[in-house]
């Protein structure tokens, strides 16, 4: 399905009840976390009072609970949202580093955040390679911290809620197989950054 160009502003859509809040509580115990504070973002837990767990499944009843088991994962998996910020090569890593800032401003933890590139590599990761592998994909498994890597490495890199992806070169078969790897390593958002044109033709020919 291809993207749309659209303005470089980050917004995700907020979800969670805000109905609640107009109706009156039945006890006077009060809620943990506050309601009327920022709209809770996608991928991050809605603060509220914990549900009950369900009742374990008698014996006799051993038949449906694996199909109910397996709806549930189906459903936990969900399509990220897709945003471009058209870009040319030469400026598709400034553009990342913008929307990386937006988001950072937004109320995005750091660690929610991966960058890949798919031409040069961002200066960070150059120079963080420099002190060994191990000790830069050390820094990955942290997750204190936004993570820049070659997109040629997606397969190692591990799913964070949003994915920006800087289309800063590379050829078009490589872009093509890298986008919806990225796309899989996203669950909540993935940006691309980068010429409309070319990322639509990589997206309908590798999805």
């Amino acid at each position: 399905m291809p993207l749309h160009p659209e303005e470089p502003q980050i917004h995700e859509s907020a979800q969670g009840p805000r109905a609640a809040a107009d109706r009156p509580v039945p006890t006077p115990r009060p809620v943990p976390g506050p309601r009327s504070a920022a709209s809770p973002r996608p991928g991050r837990p809605v603060p509220g009072p914990a549900r009950p767990a369900p009742p374990a499944p008698r014996p006799s009843a051993a038949g449906p609970a694996p199909a109910a088991r397996s709806e549930n994962r189906s459903d936990q998996r969900t399509e990220p949202q897709l945003q471009l910020i058209p870009a040319p090569v030469d400026g598709a890593l400034d553009a990342a580093e913008e929307a990386v800032d937006l988001l950072l401003e937004s109320g995005r933890a750091p660690g929610d955040v991966l960058v890949l590139t798919t031409g040069d590599q961002h200066p960070w990761a150059a120079h963080e390679l420099s002190f060994g592998e191990d000790a830069y994909w050390a820094q990955q498994d942290a997750r204190e911290d936004v993570f820049f890597a070659d997109a040629a490495a997606v397969s190692r890199a591990a799913a964070r809620p949003v994915v920006v992806v800087a289309v800063n070169g590379g050829t078009e078969e490589a872009v093509a197989r890298r986008l919806p790897e990225a796309m899989r390593r996203a669950t909540a958002l993935l940006i691309v950054c980068g010429d409309p044109e070319r990322v639509n033709s990589a997206l309908g020919a590798g999805v």
